[in-house]
């Protein structure tokens, strides 16, 4: 969803949803809200959590998997997030 609100144009949201097709997409569940919510609680105030960010790092959390990111004074703060510098 961030990745599509992000793009500058028609033509490049076409170019990522050619692109995202081949990827495996994390649905939004009940778990994921309720971790969400959680990191929303404990980091909104004080790290200036978002809701969107919330949303990618509970998806990362509850899948287990890695989350790599341009931005990671975004979630650096989260506890339980394994986090990586994308190149």
């Amino acid at each position: 969803m961030e990745i599509y609100y992000g793009a500058f144009d028609n033509e490049e949201l076409k170019k990522l949803q050619k692109n995202l097709a081949e990827i495996n997409t994390i649905h939004l569940n009940q778990i994921i809200s309720k971790i969400a919510t959680n990191l929303i609680i404990k980091y909104a105030n004080s790290h200036n959590l978002e809701i969107p960010d919330a949303l990618i790092a509970a998806s990362a959390i509850s899948e287990e998997i890695d989350l790599y990111t341009y931005n990671i004074k975004d979630f650096i703060f989260i506890d339980d997030l394994n986090l990586y510098k994308a190149n």
